[in-house]
């Protein structure tokens, strides 16, 4: 199971700027986690670009793309930020968001020329960022006597991600991720949160 995201750690961005009649239309693409990561994002850019005339945003969040908004921002309804959005749908993004600050360059591109723009702007940075896979690993803990504590720690690092070690006096306790629980065969195990992980 899994999705894909640009290739950017959390809170990285990419940006890529088209002008288009003389109308700059500079877009930056953020990875988000959330709604309020991606919200403060798009209040960072009005407050760098307050100049500006639009700042049209899109965002698509969580592993199956459930969450979308998006804002026209003063462009002429469903010629901004639908677009946009558009383009990160096909390009099958998500935990993404889209920012196009505009710049009024003093002709008018109509409805048609600002759909164009504003989605060529987001493709552009989508293309500037490239983008990574993320994965479902499942997490499970692992428990030991003291005495199997070399063997357990070698299969353990060959065959899984090991996350975390606890000692106690007679017994060790493994947290312990992998794509596949079968490589825990015959082994005593409890699965704990599954966590999503960036595939390189």
């Amino acid at each position: 199971m899994g999705y894909r995201t640009i290739d950017r750690p959390l809170g990285g961005t990419a940006e890529a700027e088209i002008v288009v009649s003389r109308s700059r239309f500079l877009a930056r693409v953020c990875r988000v986690e959330d709604e309020e990561s991606a919200r403060a994002f798009i209040a960072s850019i009005r407050a760098t670009d307050h100049d500006a005339r639009h700042h049209c945003t899109a965002f698509v969040i969580g592993p199956d793309g459930a969450l979308r908004r998006t804002n026209d921002d003063g462009e002429p309804s469903g010629t901004a930020g639908r677009p946009m959005l558009e383009v990160l749908a096909g390009r099958e993004v998500s935990d993404v968001v889209a920012v196009v600050t505009r710049w009024f360059g003093g002709i008018l591109l109509g409805t048609g020329g600002l759909v164009r723009a504003y989605g060529d702007a987001v493709a552009a940075a989508l293309d500037v960022a490239g983008t990574r896979e993320r994965v479902l690993w499942q997490q499970a803990r692992v428990v030991a006597p003291i005495a199997e504590v070399g063997t357990m720690e070698s299969r353990l690092r060959r065959d899984t991600d090991v996350v975390e070690v606890a000692y106690e006096a007679d017994r060790v306790t493994w947290t312990v991720a992998m794509t596949d629980v079968d490589v825990l065969d015959r082994l005593e195990y409890e699965l704990v949160e599954p966590v999503w992980r960036d595939d390189r």
